[in-house]
């Protein structure tokens, strides 16, 4: 069991936490003209991240885990700052999604999960009922790293949530994993600020992760009130210089 819901969120981190890029050539795509949008790209950030695991069976696995995540010169550390519940899950699922995080950035995979050409066929979708535009996602290749669904845009263009499942199932014992991305504008970059992942685990049932972002500087502006002070000091930092995840 405890395999099962390790697998089941470790090996999709990439695909919960990815920012977006617009960096592809969307000329011949009728929705070209959001993908093509000359935004302020995401090249750094300092967030509070908080994290809670938990299977359909209340109490028995359940934790919550608290920790600054920091992007710095194509780099991606994490210090944690406090955790609670039940010690499989915050060493085995919680820590073990930073540390994937982690790997992905600075072995320089994370662009597999982003949003262009190279990795989706987009096309425009129905409108939502309350007036949302609706773009339809289609991964060109089966991979845990890409979600296969829509994403949702407001009335001005701009990037609110992704939704969908996952290309490809991380292992044998997940049968479904479902995500939703909600974005919002932060600093003036569009930015992730909470994820939703659900997953069917043989012999656990379902298992879900939720995480919410609270940014304290994007692109090096401060965004928000969050101070280390208000919290603990890290009781696990990742090593800023290693690229394999570890912590120590």
């Amino acid at each position: 069991m405890r395999l099962n819901w390790v697998i089941a969120f470790t090996l999709l981190a990439g695909s919960a936490v990815m920012p977006t890029s617009a960096t592809s050539d969307f000329s011949n795509n009728p929705i070209s003209r959001f993908f093509s949008r000359n935004d302020q790209p995401l090249r750094e950030y300092r967030a509070l991240r908080r994290m809670h695991a938990f299977s359909e069976k209340p109490g028995k696995y359940e934790a919550w885990m608290d920790a600054w995540t920091e992007l710095k010169d194509g780099r991606f550390s994490y210090e944690i700052v406090s955790e609670r519940g039940s010690d499989t899950v915050r060493s085995k699922v919680l820590r073990a999604v930073l540390a994937r995080e982690q790997e992905l950035i600075n072995s320089g995979d994370s662009g597999k999960g982003d949003l262009n050409a190279d990795n989706y066929e987009f096309a425009e979708g129905a409108r939502d009922a309350d007036g949302s535009r609706v773009v339809q996602m289609k991964p060109r290749r089966s991979d845990v790293l890409l979600v296969d669904g829509r994403a949702v845009l407001n009335e001005r263009g701009e990037l609110m949530r992704v939704e969908g499942k996952l290309a490809k199932n991380p292992s044998f014992w997940t049968s479904l994993v479902n995500i939703v991305r909600r974005y919002a504008r932060i600093g003036g970059v569009r930015v992730p600020v909470a994820t939703e992942t659900t997953a069917k685990v043989k012999f656990v049932g379902t298992a879900q992760m939720d995480v919410v972002y609270d940014y304290h500087t994007v692109n090096g502006r401060t965004v928000g009130t969050v101070t280390a002070a208000e919290l603990p000091a890290p009781v696990h930092s990742a090593e800023r210089s290693g690229s394999t995840g570890g912590v120590k």
